[in-house]
């Protein structure tokens, strides 16, 4: 009968231990994650708290136990010493409190005791503080492309199996990215980058892991290359077409732009008909900022900027074409059929349009053949739309109106495109009797 006493006493302890047991709770304030221990022979698991350290060396970990007992209990707080291979010493007190913290906790397995007369209650669990430092630089920068270059330190977090003392580690599963501004464009740890930006540019290098720690380190990528680009004011008129070049190019050096001006397309073509030599489609080079040319003569042409910039070990050169020719239009002249010189501001002057001409001759006859007006202008330009050139105003030699009918004009003259024009026609004259 003692023997099944004692083992009922024994049975009944054991309930309300492990009733007392859990009904602790060990939780780790300010921990980023918890896991769970896989330990290969020790029967149970225990809780993994990880702390996100800034640096290696702090000891941001921390423990708290609370329980329901009533009254003054003692709190045990051990840490396991993996060359003894168990739970040694750490800290204890007695209190009435309902939970005991520990603070500032170095990397290892912990365990907490609650005595309070025959109940007790114990606890166990992993403290890690887990940092991540990383460094990056800028490398093999050149006209093409540059590399971009990280490297990191991580914290092992190493807990042993509480029953054979084997060594296991925590998978942090570590990843990488690169960033820009807030866009990833790389998650390897050394990309290279290609078509460079043509300014100062940061980047910044993350590392972080499962548990949510994470480092950043940020560098800057001092840009060596230049961009190309100009825009025109017009693209397309009569000649002689005067136009200005905006240069736009990015992070060049001043003073070593060149402008190339190529022929006119249709001569370039002429030319290479006739030869099997490579053709000079070149007409000029200029080194100007902001060019300003005047074209001449009618064709379609192209333009070539290429920018330039100097570092210590790199010359990075860009050319920028225009997406279309700059169209000067071919020579045209247009004459009325109808012409009122009498007084009212409407239609009072002969006049003839005309556009892309160098030079033209007007000359106007009565019914019998007989010139009775001529208009000459041999250097045609300054203007920027069709051309009009008041040529009769209706009066002959000696300011005497010519009488209503039907006369003839003959024009002639050589364009901007060197070509040839003549053309000829009648037009009407009407007015009242004087």
């Amino acid at each position: 009968m003692k023997n099944k006493g004692n083992i009922s006493l024994f049975v009944l302890l054991f309930f309300f231990l492990n009733l007392a047991t859990a009904q602790a709770q060990l939780t780790a304030p300010g921990s980023a994650a918890t896991a769970n221990t896989a330990y290969p022979t020790f029967p149970e698991t225990d809780n993994i708290f990880v702390f996100c350290a800034e640096t290696e060396g702090v000891n941001a970990g921390s423990l708290q136990v609370q329980t329901k007992l009533e009254g003054t209990k003692t709190f045990l707080w051990e840490k396991y010493n993996p060359e003894t291979a168990g739970f040694e010493f750490y800290s204890s007190e007695s209190s009435d409190s309902l939970e005991s913290t520990i603070s500032s906790l170095e990397n290892g397995g912990y365990r907490v005791t609650i005595t309070q007369v025959e109940t007790t209650e114990i606890h166990r669990a992993w403290v890690f503080n887990n940092w991540i430092s990383a460094t990056a630089e800028v490398i093999e920068s050149d006209c093409e492309s540059f590399r971009l270059n990280g490297s990191f330190l991580s914290s092992p977090m190493i807990y042993y199996d509480l029953a054979d003392n084997a060594e296991l580690e925590v998978f942090k599963n570590i990843q990488v990215e690169w960033k820009l501004g807030q866009t990833t464009i790389a998650t390897v740890i050394n990309p290279q980058i290609f078509d460079p930006p043509t300014s100062d540019t940061e980047y910044t290098f993350r590392v972080y892991d499962a548990f949510g720690c994470e480092t950043n380190f940020t560098i800057i990528y001092e840009s060596i290359v230049t961009k190309a680009q100009f825009s025109v004011d017009q693209q397309q008129g009569e000649a002689p077409l005067t136009v200005a070049f905006t240069n736009q190019s990015e992070n060049a050096d001043p003073g070593l732009y060149e402008w190339f001006f190529f022929r006119s397309l249709d001569d370039i073509k002429r030319e290479s008909e006739s030869t099997q030599q490579p053709i000079d489609s070149i007409m000029i080079v200029a080194y100007d900022q902001n060019p300003v040319y005047t074209y001449e003569n009618s064709g379609s042409y192209m333009v070539k900027l290429v920018a330039k910039n100097t570092s210590e070990f790199h010359t990075c050169v860009d050319t920028f074409y225009l997406e279309d020719y700059i169209i000067v239009d071919t020579s045209f002249v247009a004459v009325p059929n109808v012409f009122t010189p009498n007084g009212d501001g409407t239609n009072d002057l002969f006049v003839v349009k005309y556009w892309s001409m160098k030079s033209i001759k007007i000359s106007i006859f009565n019914r019998w053949g007989k010139r009775i007006h001529f208009y000459e202008n041999n250097d045609v330009r300054g203007f920027e739309d069709t051309y009009t050139a008041a040529v009769w105003d209706g009066r002959l030699a000696g300011g005497r109106f010519a009488s209503p009918g039907v006369y003839y004009y003959v024009v002639e003259g050589r364009g901007r495109d060197n070509e040839p024009r003549r053309k000829g026609g009648f037009f009407h004259l009407f007015r009242g009797k004087d």
